[in-house]
């Protein structure tokens, strides 16, 4: 454990260097650190106290994008450390809610908010920000564009990894819902057909479903969720496919043990996942699943070059796994 302690509930957070982690949770806080972990400073964004900033993108030390939940929606910005943040993004509308945030590199990113109704039909689509401009600004995905939500369908705001940039010739982003239908969308490039997947994973109320997805952004998806109202129940709570959604595995004998809201591939083989009663670690590319620690975390990052894990969870609680 490196830091435990307060009210704060962090559920973002970026590492965009061995030495740089970044955090961002509840009561506008935001954290970093500058020395590898070994300690953080916290404050607290300016006339945001009452936001809950559930996701962080960071780029290095001194530049930061983070993203508050619920209506009115915001996207901030920092090039100083955090030490002032501009308005880059704000949208008033009702049911309005982003969940999710991934960057495809230091220009091009994609913001992902739960469905909107459109039209006086009723149906619902999901609500999609782009950049071009390392998040300067941000406009809509236009209507044409924006893939349709079936009933009761939601995305999870748990820790900020359900979106991500794909390496494919046919689609540019994947992303996975959860309530009382879980899904992976693989939206598709310019003229290419979206590909909707239905999750084997538990669904069917709005507790449960896919709230985390980690990819190596080609052919690898890792999926893990359950039912956050019953922490400890370990039933389909994680799938893995090694050829783009054809097919799906579950371990057999030792899966996650219990509802996970993140997951993070380390290297080949190895994975973490965490949830709100504990932390397990993989070596065998989604097999077999080891407990860490029953001590509840709701987000886990991986550094880029030591690969070392952080995580973070209520009570301003942030820790480093040993493995």
């Amino acid at each position: 454990m490196i830091t435990v302690g307060g009210t704060t509930s962090f559920r973002g957070m970026s590492i965009p260097a061995d030495n740089v982690i970044w955090v961002s949770g509840s009561q506008g806080t935001v954290g970093k650190s500058v020395d590898g972990g070994k300690s953080f400073r916290f404050f607290v964004v300016r006339g945001y106290e009452k936001r809950d900033f559930r996701d962080i993108q960071a780029f290095d030390s001194t530049t930061a994008i983070i993203m508050a939940v619920d209506n009115p929606a915001y996207i901030l910005k920092t090039t100083n450390g955090g030490a002032t943040w501009k308005k880059v993004y704000e949208k008033n509308e009702n049911g309005m809610f982003l969940d999710a945030m991934d960057f495809r590199n230091n220009r091009e990113g994609i913001c992902i908010g739960d469905p909107l109704v459109v039209g006086s039909t009723g149906r619902k689509f999901f609500f999609i920000l782009r950049t071009v401009d390392g998040g300067d600004t941000w406009l809509p995905t236009p209507m044409y564009n924006m893939p349709p939500a079936n009933n009761e369908e939601a995305i999870f705001s748990a820790s900020g990894t359900n979106v991500f940039f794909l390496e494919h010739e046919d689609y540019d982003y994947a992303f996975v819902t959860g309530g009382k239908i879980s899904n992976l969308y693989m939206v598709g490039k310019l003229g290419k057909p979206n590909k909707i997947i239905n999750l084997p994973l538990n669904q069917g109320i709005e507790s449960t479903g896919t709230f985390s997805l980690a990819t190596d952004r080609k052919k690898r998806f890792y999926c893990v969720g359950g039912d956050y109202k019953k922490p400890a129940m370990k039933y389909d709570n994680f799938y893995y496919s090694s050829d783009a959604g054809k097919r799906w595995g579950s371990p057999s004998v030792a899966p996650p043990y219990g509802y996970r809201s993140c997951i993070s591939i380390i290297d080949d083989k190895k994975l973490v996942t965490c949830g709100t009663n504990g932390v397990d670690f993989c070596n065998d590319g989604g097999k077999n699943w080891i407990s860490i620690t029953k001590e509840g975390f709701n987000v886990c990052m991986v550094s880029p070059k030591s690969k070392t894990v952080f995580l973070a969870g209520d009570k301003g609680k942030i820790g480093m796994l040993v493995y």
